[in-house]
């Protein structure tokens, strides 16, 4: 029964090791039986958590936009060590952290309407909701803002980006 439960659950989506145990715990499976189908399928390689944890870094980098904080925390969510999780984010570094920032920046300012100073707001607020350190998701902005016209160039001119980025991270502001 243990088995069908796991395939059943492996048929919907990849699942790490502590989601399938949490699944099997709520049927009320014993310990045993969810150690030992559990090792099995880790030994057959039917669950991988490295691999889950590769593959949800590059799909919800790419799909979402997701940032590094924001994919650690859901694989944490997931049940997945921190140390292969750690191994699974090296994959996106600071460089294709910016880009994608960029990217998301690029695509939501194409419809954005309102002053500079409220595009800018809402665009490094949605950029945190994604996890973006305050130091690339200001800077993304700005260069967005000043790429984007006169009146945008004027006022992402006046960002002192450093600034903001140090007084976001500092408690005492």
């Amino acid at each position: 029964m243990a088995r069908e439960i796991c395939l059943r659950q492996l048929a919907v989506r990849p699942r790490t090791r502590a989601e399938l145990a949490k699944v099997l715990q709520r049927k009320e499976i014993s310990e045993e039986v969810i150690a030992e189908v559990l090792d099995r399928y880790d030994e057959v390689g039917i669950i991988d958590d490295a691999a889950f944890a590769r593959a949800w870094v590059s799909s919800r980098h790419h799909g979402r936009g997701l940032a590094r904080r924001a994919l650690a925390n859901e694989l944490r969510q997931r049940g997945v060590d921190a140390e292969v999780a750690g191994a699974a984010l090296e994959a996106v570094d600071d460089e294709a952290e910016a880009t994608a920032a960029r990217a998301l920046v690029d695509r939501k300012l194409r419809t954005a309407t309102g002053s500079p100073d409220a595009v800018f707001r809402r665009l490094v607020a949605m950029l945190a909701r994604k996890g973006y350190p305050a130091g690339i998701a200001i800077r993304a902005v700005k260069d967005a803002l000043a790429a984007r016209d006169a009146e945008a160039a004027e006022f992402a001119d006046a960002i002192d980006a450093d600034a903001l980025a140090d007084e976001a991270t500092d408690p005492q502001s």
